[in-house]
């Protein structure tokens, strides 16, 4: 009877532990697919504000138009439509709020219920014109062409260098300056972490003693504790005015300090995994390498760093993923400008800030809300990349070791 009781308890938690990890994998696959149908969604879009278009004469030559076209056109950097393989016309810029420049209130109707006609008229009397009005305004007859744009394509998001999702009269997804600054601060940061984190961890591997290592190890390790925004507050604080100062800059909001920043909240998992790395070196070849007349120094460099050096590197690694994926202490320091940078002293953006500071502003559904979910979807990438990289460096290091 008791042996049966047993068994059936047995069973029962088995099934409870089974519902629960089936439940927190499901979780996991369900919030990666939302996060990929959402991101990849951006590219069923053209980038051309929703509810809007983009009209010309109905005798220019040019039909299609890229937003990069569209936003130089309307910053008026390309002023004769010769430059887009047109004829040798000057562009002529109208948007609704011109209006009144062409036509009286009367001729608009005090309801504006002649408002389309007016448009249709204008975009038949003047040859360079491009006007940009919303769709309502396109009737039937309209005397004039509809612009065509194509849907967003990877190479554009890729390759765009210009990072402005809520640009009128089309949004510019260029996620160059926002990866550059991200791959910008991670690496800054991790030059800076390695040496220190791998000297702490020689350190309190090899030399320090029991008692000093019981101090220092759980202050480290404290460390990890630390909310970001502490860190973000004390880098605001004390790192930004430093910078500022010491390379004389207009502000110290730059890489540099997020890199810095980003430095001091990877070290404890850098030297907590390379600590332990080193401690699986096996005391005999410490023991034999002393033997035969080599100093502690000579020991510590020749056989406990190359034993261990696949977990070395795993903490780099694995250093490289809690930079790359930091938001908030990076947003309050690095000054969040979406240009390309040219050195650490410049302020830059990354992805997460850009996804933290922006999500809150974008319409659900909407051009720029598909555009943060897929600068979601390739910070997931990058992370899980370096995941499997740590996960192959630790299968190498376990067959080495079997």
């Amino acid at each position: 009877m008791q042996s049966s009781s047993k068994k059936f308890s047995e069973r029962f938690i088995e099934g409870l532990l089974l519902i629960s990890s089936s439940i927190t994998s499901l979780t996991v696959v369900l919030i990666v697919l939302f996060l990929f149908k959402e991101g990849l969604g951006l590219f069923s879009h053209s980038a051309i504000e929703e509810g809007n278009v983009i009209a010309v004469n109905k005798n220019n030559q040019v039909s299609v138009l890229s937003a990069e076209q569209l936003k130089d056109i309307f910053d008026q950097k390309i002023v004769n439509w010769k430059e887009l393989g047109g004829s040798n016309d000057s562009i002529i810029l109208f948007r609704l709020e011109d209006i009144s420049n062409y036509y009286s209130d009367e001729q608009i109707g005090e309801n504006f219920e002649h408002l389309p006609e007016c448009i249709s008229k204008l975009n038949d009397s003047i040859s360079g014109i491009i006007s940009f009005f919303p769709d309502k305004y396109w009737t039937t007859g309209f005397k004039g062409k509809k612009i065509e744009f194509n849907k967003i394509t990877i190479k554009e998001v890729f390759a765009g260098k210009e990072w402005f999702p809520t640009a009128h009269p089309a949004a510019q997804l260029g996620i160059a300056p926002l990866l550059l600054g991200t791959l910008w601060v991670s690496l800054g940061a991790i030059l800076l972490a390695l040496p220190l984190g791998l000297a702490s961890a020689v350190y309190l591997s090899e030399i320090a003693n029991k008692k000093v290592r019981s101090i220092l190890k759980p202050l480290i390790e404290l460390l990890a504790g630390i909310p970001s925004v502490v860190y973000g507050f004390f880098g605001l604080v004390v790192i930004v005015p430093l910078i500022q100062q010491l390379f004389n800059l207009p502000v110290g909001e730059t890489g540099l300090a997020g890199s810095i920043i980003l430095g001091i909240m990877a070290l404890p998992t850098i030297i907590t995994i390379s600590e332990d790395a080193m401690n699986t070196t096996p005391r005999a070849m410490k023991e034999a390498s002393l033997a035969l007349g080599a100093s502690k120094w000579q020991t510590i460099y020749k056989i406990v760093i190359p034993y261990s050096i696949s977990g070395i590197t795993a903490a780099a690694i694995l250093g490289i993923g809690r930079a790359i994926g930091e938001t908030m202490a990076v947003l309050m320091v690095t000054g969040n400008a979406a240009i390309i940078p040219h050195s650490l002293l410049e302020p830059v953006r990354t992805i997460p800030a850009t996804i933290a500071a922006e999500l809150g502003e974008a319409p659900a559904g909407g051009l720029h809300y598909k555009a943060l979910f897929a600068l979601g979807c390739i910070l997931f990438v990058i992370t899980l990349i370096i995941n499997l990289i740590v996960e192959f460096i630790s299968s190498r290091k376990k067959y080495q070791n079997s």
